[in-house]
């Protein structure tokens, strides 16, 4: 009994310990308007969370933001007017992606 405790303790440390970085992470979602591989940057305009049939992606707000995407998981690599969705954390100024998700090129809702 007090084995079957201590797994189960420690099992739920060891997930929370691993869940800490995904919970401190924000999320931006938005149109690629530059891929740039040199520098590692990615700058997408920003869309709203109104969802419609013209817009199942959201309405583009007008706001570029920059990520820096050196150490990103990223999926399929992004181009210019694809839909992207990233986790980031902030360091300082500069916005560092942790996640890139081309959302347009693998869209779950058709699943």
């Amino acid at each position: 009994m007090n084995r079957n405790f201590f797994y189960c303790i420690a099992g739920l440390v060891i997930a929370l310990l691993l869940s800490l970085p995904a919970l401190a992470a924000e999320v931006s979602q938005g149109r690629c308007i530059q891929f740039d591989q040199e520098r590692h940057q990615i700058t997408i305009e920003e869309y709203d969370t109104q969802f419609s049939a013209e817009s199942p992606y959201g309405r583009p707000t007008g706001v570029q933001a920059t990520f820096q995407v050196g150490g990103a998981m990223m999926g399929i690599p992004p181009e210019a007017g694809d839909i992207l969705r990233m986790a980031y954390t902030v360091n300082g100024s500069e916005r560092v992606a942790l996640k890139v998700m081309n959302v347009s090129k693998q869209d779950l809702r058709k699943k």
